[in-house]
């Protein structure tokens, strides 16, 4: 069976950056699952996937307009130290949970200097080209409540 919409796919996957160093991998663990089309990943990995079968190895390299965007300097600010109640020892790398325009949004922390706290709303993979070397492991029709749902229920997937 091959690769399409409403079709749930299970792979094991190794992201890395251009040096080479692994940003992230299933190796070990469960492959991950996801329901093809429904926006479970991103664009660009979705698309090099349509089409392929289980057993099928590819190695595809995400520009980063394709992945998690292009780093966007509006996203970065400077916020009063005081936004940040109950925390008492605000250090860069941290990560917040904040208010945007269009809902939650995850920050980061990247410099603090006197009472100013500068933030970044990027993801922190904006900007950067990934790579995938991606080995499909099974390829199956979605249920009706994983469509339903736009997400892959058991393993691999999302459990309620």
């Amino acid at each position: 069976m091959e690769i399409a919409d409403q079709r749930v796919v299970s792979m094991h996957y190794t992201l890395t950056n251009d040096k080479g160093e692994v940003i992230d991998s299933s190796q070990g663990n469960e492959p991950l699952a996801y329901l093809h089309g429904a926006g479970n990943i991103i664009p660009g990995l979705e698309k090099a996937l349509a089409g392929k079968q289980a057993g099928d190895k590819l190695t595809v390299k995400i520009a980063p307009a394709d992945g998690y965007g292009e780093r966007n300097d509006a996203l970065i600010q400077q916020v009063p130290r005081r936004a940040f109640q109950g925390v008492d020892d605000i250090k860069p790398g941290m990560r917040f949970n904040a208010q945007g325009p269009q809902g939650p949004v995850q920050v980061t922390v990247t410099r603090v200097a006197g009472d100013m706290v500068t933030i970044d709303g990027n993801h922190p993979l904006a900007g950067e080209a990934l790579n995938f070397d991606v080995e499909v492991t099974e390829v199956r029709a979605a249920s009706a409540e994983e469509m339903q749902h736009g997400h892959v229920h058991g393993p691999g997937g999302h459990h309620h």
